[in-house]
């Protein structure tokens, strides 16, 4: 980024509309007042302003004079002043998204959702519009199949949100307003943001996709070496075919897995990019840097494709949950690894997982044999809701909004993503006051984990105990 570049974004620490916190911000509804929204604490109550460097050293040189050594700047006033004014509205501003349906043909009530928001902080080439390209392109090839007398087994909703940038905004409030329709009846959530930001494919994901994301992949060829599937690339880079979680809150799949646990994923070619939240983010850095020949933007296209189709007519759902139960035990061994001591006992969350990776198996095995629409239709129900029964009711202590007991933000970092964002939290905070009741906490997180996971068991295994 050259010197006048400037990075922007939102200090706001919450999601959605900061006056309806937790319920859909619509027109006459309950809304918290402008005090109750400051004292909440999610707003920063302090002016704040991103900068360029080039503006950045002229202040600094009239404030406190030239650089005495190196980058070191004096410490002490300078000859110069700087005003600052702040002049700013708080306003209610309607917002609108954008809802596609293709009604399903045999499963309507079941939904395969794709989504993409569409604004920007500036030009935004990359962050959205390279994915809202991709979500056109792949309404368009939707468009064809339909021509062609196609019709998808289960509902598929294309959806463009708006006001992403600010607290993921439209697509909060949607999960919001459709919270129990969503429970009830969301497939997956399937994400692209930046869609395209350079070469190499990346892709994060509730484990249960893994397996379908890789098999997507190895359907498509790189567009970047012919020779090769996307898959092949992607496992021979340093990336090495890995999937990242989604416990962080940079895009609008958070409303979907973190409150309502609904499967999803997010995919992109590219990871960090040097102009991003900037103006220079536009058609001229893409064409020239992010994708010359826009053919990477089609193999996106292709890829988060496919995945939505085998989804919406597969007859039973392409969902592994052995690898979510070999991705936690990952995380498991992790936090046994720290030694907490305090006589903090994480078998309880051990067996819990080794309980879901033989629920998984069995189901497994379940599906080869499987026949009547009945029963296909009932497997499938298990399958979905598996995801659900790791949410809980009360959310994480202290940040109720976050149902989700396996993926969540961290609790000081929206770009972190932590795996039993719970356990964390109280590890933090035993460490900090070191009291035996805090440590106490600690334990209790890990049963309220272990409880969630034991409740995904039991849902594949569709049994009452």
């Amino acid at each position: 980024m050259p010197p006048s570049g400037v990075q922007v974004g939102s200090v706001y620490n919450g999601l959605g509309d900061p006056t309806t916190p937790g319920w859909a911000s619509v027109d006459g509804c309950e809304r918290l007042s402008e005090e109750a929204v400051e004292l909440s604490g999610e707003s920063q109550l302090i002016p704040s302003l991103p900068i360029s460097t080039a503006d950045a050293e002229v202040i600094l040189k009239s404030i406190v004079g030239d650089v005495a050594d190196g980058d070191v700047y004096p410490v002490g006033p300078g000859p110069g002043i700087l005003d600052l004014s702040y002049i700013g509205k708080t306003v209610i501003a309607q917002i609108e998204n954008v809802i596609g349906v293709i009604e399903g043909e045999e499963e309507p009530d079941r939904y395969v959702i794709v989504g993409n928001h569409r604004d920007a902080w500036s030009f935004g080439a990359v962050d959205p519009n390279s994915g809202t390209a991709v979500l056109l392109e792949i309404a368009q090839r939707l468009d064809k199949l339909q021509r062609r007398g196609w019709k998808p087994r289960r509902t598929i909703i294309l959806c463009n949100w708006d006001a992403e940038e600010y607290a993921l905004i439209g697509s909060t409030e949607w999960v919001e307003e459709n919270r129990e329709m969503l429970a009830s009846r969301a497939v997956a959530y399937l994400n692209v943001d930046c869609a395209v930001s350079g070469p190499g494919f990346r892709a994060s994901a509730t484990p249960q996709l893994d397996e379908l994301i890789k098999q997507a992949a190895r359907e498509v060829q790189d567009p970047d070496n012919t020779t090769q599937t996307i898959y092949d690339s992607w496992v021979g880079s340093s990336n090495s075919g890995v999937i990242g979680r989604l416990g962080d809150l940079t895009s609008d799949y958070a409303s979907f897995v973190q409150h309502v646990g609904v499967p999803a994923a997010d995919m992109r070619f590219g990871g960090g990019y040097p102009v991003y939240h900037s103006m220079y983010d536009d058609f001229t850095w893409m064409e020239k840097f992010g994708d010359p020949m826009f053919q990477r933007h089609v193999a996106m296209a292709s890829v988060l494709g496919l995945v939505a189709l085998r989804l919406a007519d597969d007859e039973i759902l392409p969902f592994n949950y052995v690898s979510y139960a070999s991705e936690l035990m990952k995380s498991a061994e992790d936090l046994e690894k720290q030694k907490l001591g305090h006589s903090i006992d994480i078998s309880p969350l051990i067996k819990s997982i080794q309980d879901l990776s033989t629920a998984g198996q069995r189901i497994h095995i379940e599906k080869e044999g499987i026949k009547g629409a009945l029963k296909v239709r009932e497997l499938n129900d298990r399958l979905m809701m598996a995801e659900r029964a790791l949410t809980d009711r009360d959310g994480l202590s202290e940040r109720t909004w976050y149902k989700h007991m396996v993926y969540g933000p961290a609790k000081y970092d929206d770009y972190g993503s932590k795996s039993f964002p719970g356990i964390d939290d109280a590890i933090d905070n035993a460490k900090r006051v070191k009291t035996k009741a805090s440590w106490g906490l600690v334990q209790h997180e890990i049963w309220r984990v272990s409880r969630a996971v034991r409740h995904a068991s039991l849902v594949l295994k569709g049994v009452l105990r």
